[in-house]
C-alpha cells in the first residue's frame, strides 16, 4: 500500500492500537490515515487533515497511549489520545486525533527550530532542536522538567533506555550524549567524528548503541564506553543512513540516502538483504505499525508505503544464519557491567546561543500551561 502525498513528508508514526498512520509534511499540515489491516489493494482513506505549523511540521507522536484514565492532580479524567508535533516555528501542538481540534500548543517550546520528538513515559516526551538542545516534557507537572544543552549542532535522533532512565541523542556535531533523566546532567558524550551521526538504535539487550553516519557507516558504541566507538560497519554503503529500526537484537533496518531500505545484521555485521526502495529518492523515516504488521516509509519521492513485514523479510532468518556460519563474531567488548563509566572530563565546547525570538524567554513560564489540557 502507499499514498501519494504530493508533498515531501519529515516524519511518520503508527496508532498505538488502531490501523492509523500520521505523517507531518513540509507545509505544516499533519495528515492522518486509515489503512485496512488485511494488506488489500483499497488504498489508505485520510480521515485528518489540518494546517498545524506556520512553517514545516518535522515530527509527529501518538501520545498518551489512549484513552486511559489519567491523573491531574485531584481530577481524575478519561485522556484523550493527541497527536503531537513540532515545528521550526519554535512550537508544539497537541491535537485531538478523533476531532481534529487543538488541545493545546506552546509557543517558543525551543530558541531554535525543534527537529525530533520522542515518547519517554506515560507522562513524559523529550524535544530536540536546531542548536543542539533536549528538553523533556512532563504532562503531570506541566512543564519542562529537563533541559541538556549538550551538542553544538542540530539534535537528529533521540532513543530512551528506559531501564537506566537516560536519554542518548546524536547530532550533526557528530557526536553521541548520554544525559540521564534522574541526575538532571550529561553524563557522557562521544569524541567528535568525522562527519554527522543521523540516527541510532539501542542493540543486544542495551549493551551496544549503533549510530548511522552521513557517510554510511555504522558506528557501534558499548554501553558505559561512549568516549570512542568499538566497531565500525563500513561495507553497507556510501551514502548517508538517514533512519534506523530496530527489528530484534541481531537485526536492524536501514533507510539510506540513495533510497535502499536494508536489513542489516550487528555483531556479526552483515548485510542480509535489501528489502524495500524508494526509488533513488532518499528514505526520511520508519516506523512500525502497533502489530508490527507493517513497516511504514516515507522518502523524497513524496510517497508513504506501507510494507508487509513479514513478505519484505522472508527468508532472512535462513540467510543470517548462512552468513553467520561465514562471519567470525569480533566482538570482545566487555558489556558485563552493569555500572556506566561516566567520562570526567566531557569535552567542553563553546555554544554562545542567542535568542531567536525576543519572546523566547517567556517560553518557560508558558511550558507551565502546556499540558494542562491534555
Amino acid at each position: 500500500m502507499e499514498i501519494n502525498l504530493g508533498k515531501l513528508a519529515f516524519d511518520i508514526d503508527f496508532h498505538p492500537s488502531d490501523n492509523l498512520v500520521a505523517t507531518g509534511l513540509i507545509d505544516g499540515d499533519l495528515h492522518l490515515y486509515r489503512y485496512s489491516p488485511d494488506n488489500t489493494s483499497s488504498d489508505p482513506v485520510r480521515v485528518l487533515e489540518i494546517h498545524a505549523h506556520t512553517e514545516s511540521c518535522r515530527a509527529a507522536r501518538f501520545i498518551n497511549g489512549g484513552r486511559d484514565d489519567f491523573d491531574f492532580g485531584m481530577l481524575n479524567v478519561m485522556c484523550v489520545l493527541a497527536l503531537l508535533t513540532c515545528s521550526p516555528d519554535f512550537s508544539i501542538l497537541a491535537t485531538d486525533v478523533e476531532t481534529g481540534s487543538t488541545i493545546a500548543r506552546l509557543d517558543n517550546a525551543h530558541e531554535a527550530a525543534i527537529n525530533r520528538l520522542i515518547n519517554l513515559t506515560e507522562s513524559t516526551v523529550a524535544s530536540g532542536d536546531d542548536d543542539g538542545c533536549i528538553k523533556v516534557w512532563d504532562t503531570r507537572d506541566r512543564s519542562c522538567c529537563n533541559s541538556f544543552e549538550v551538542h553544538e549542532d542540530y539534535i537528529s535522533d533521540i532513543t530512551f533506555a528506559s531501564d537506566a532512565m537516560k536519554l542518548l541523542a546524536t547530532s550533526g556535531d557528530g557526536t553521541l550524549s548520554v544525559s540521564s533523566l534522574r541526575r538532571n546532567k550529561v553524563q557522557a558524550q562521544s569524541e567528535f567524528s568525522e562527519d554527522e551521526l543521523l540516527s541510532l538504535v539501542l542493540m543486544k539487550n542495551g549493551r551496544k548503541v549503533v549510530c548511522g553516519s552521513q557517510t554510511g557507516i555504522l558506528m557501534l558504541y558499548s554501553w558505559g564506553c561512549f568516549k570512542d566507538c568499538s566497531d565500525r560497519f563500513v561495507d553497507l554503503s556510501s551514502n548517508s543512513i538517514d533512519t534506523m529500526l530496530k527489528l530484534d537484537e541481531d537485526r536492524i533496518i536501514t533507510g539510506s540516502e540513495n533510497g535502499m531500505i536494508n536489513l542489516v545484521g550487528i555483531l556479526p555485521n552483515i548485510i542480509i538483504q535489501p528489502i524495500a526502495e524508494h526509488s533513488e529518492y532518499p528514505v526520511e523515516r520508519l516506523a512500525f505499525s502497533h502489530d508490527r504488521k507493517f513497516l511504514g516509509s516515507i522518502g523524497h519521492d513524496q510517497m508513504l508505503k506501507l510494507w508487509d513485514l513479514d513478505n519484505i523479510i522472508q527468508g532472512s532468518r535462513s540467510t543470517t544464519q548462512r552468513n553467520e556460519n561465514e562471519v567470525v563474531d569480533n566482538d570482545v567488548d566487555s558489556d558485563d557491567d552493569d555500572e556506566m563509566d561516566v567520562d570526567h572530563n566531557p569535552s567542553k565546547s563553546t555554544k554562545g546561543k542567542k535568542s531567536k525570538n525576543a519572546s523566547n524567554e517567556h517560553a518557560v513560564g508558558d511550558s507551565n500551561n502546556f499540558f494542562a489540557d491534555l
